[in-house]
């Protein structure tokens, strides 16, 4: 098991998603990067879409009850302290052997998110077939909420797998965020449309698992700022009456009265997730066809990061491996 002693910032377990549940107004939820999610439960042999932790800005404190495996994906400052009181940095991006009672320290995230995935994957059980909080209505995770110090985490059981390092971290993107036109482009100005994809955009403080609101241009509607409430998705940025745009992420709800300008793609959706307060953003046009391109190219650059990963030999913790008293017998070579 694993015991969480210190919370100070919100942080939920997230999985694939809550797929096939949105006609009954159940947002998707799911990690805000799948990629990142993939990356850190490769590094442990666990399936992609294993549930994790996703942290945001500052993580736990944690301690392991049992030996165990994780692995972090991000650039967390993260430390690990024995139970001698000896503290030793934590690298990202590769696998991480804790002892028993040994601590861990995320630290703090140099980006706005990152995930934090357990050998065996955590041991939580499926609401409406995924285990990803949905804290407004109190899905998945932990009792439907972030968790918090005293929490005591099940984790799945197994051999440690063989342990993993990414050879080079993934960067994210500066680029223009992608996007298509929306639904109800016809409700904006054509002066609209041209600030939104020639100027800059600022995350406001606004700004969660839910969405993000933006500051910058008025976007103006010519024919009002309400329609009848009809689909939204993540990805979808709708605008409402002040002519702020709002970028639905991943717990956003399922109908939305505003009109939409336009759609973030997929492939570029997961950099939304990252952003903080205070950041800059971009738009630009591109066809159904460029999207579908990006998102097969995405797709290709994952599984190329995840095919890199190399057996981690140097810097691995051995001896917490060979505490953990791996082997209760021998072999009969003989035989």
């Amino acid at each position: 098991m694993i015991e969480i002693l210190d919370a100070p910032l919100p942080a939920t377990f997230q999985d694939g998603g809550r797929a096939g549940y949105r006609h009954l107004g159940v947002p998707l939820s799911g990690a805000l990067d799948g990629g990142w999610l993939a990356i850190a439960n490769a590094l442990v042999g666990n399936p992609p879409a294993t549930v994790a932790l996703e942290i945001r800005l500052r993580g736990p404190r944690l301690r392991a009850t049992r030996p165990l495996t994780l692995a972090l994906a991000g650039e967390f400052s993260a430390r690990i302290e024995d139970a001698a009181g000896q503290s030793r940095a934590a690298g990202n991006w590769r696998s991480l052997a804790l002892a028993e009672n040994e601590i861990l320290d995320t630290g703090f995230l140099k980006g706005g998110i990152g995930y934090l995935a357990v050998h065996g994957g955590f041991d939580l059980p499926a609401v409406l077939g995924s285990r990803s909080t949905y804290a407004r209505a109190g899905l998945g995770g932990i009792e439907g909420r972030a968790i918090k110090s005293g929490d005591c985490l099940k984790v799945g059981a197994g051999a440690p797998p063989i342990p993993l390092r990414l050879p080079q971290a993934p960067r994210l993107a500066n680029d223009p965020l992608r996007v298509i036109a929306g639904p109800q482009r016809d409700y904006f100005t054509d002066a609209a449309w041209a600030a939104f994809i020639t100027t800059e955009f600022t995350v406001s403080r606004e700004a969660d698992r839910m969405g993000l609101r933006l500051d910058g241009p008025r976007l103006d509607h010519t024919r009002g700022s309400d329609i009848i409430s009809d689909a939204v998705t993540p990805g979808a940025i709708q605008v409402p009456g002040d002519g702020r745009p709002i970028v639905l992420l991943a717990d956003c709800q399922t109908v939305g009265g505003y009109p939409k300008i336009a759609t973030v793609i997929g492939a570029d959706l997961p950099r939304l997730g990252h952003a903080l307060p205070g950041q800059t953003l971009r738009f630009v046009e591109v066809s159904l066809e460029q999207a579908l391109a990006a998102r097969r190219e995405a797709a290709a650059i994952l599984a190329e990061c995840i095919a890199s990963m190399v057996p981690e030999r140097a810097g691995f913790d051995l001896d917490a491996l060979y505490a953990a008293n791996l082997i209760d017998g021998v072999i009969d070579a003989q035989h």
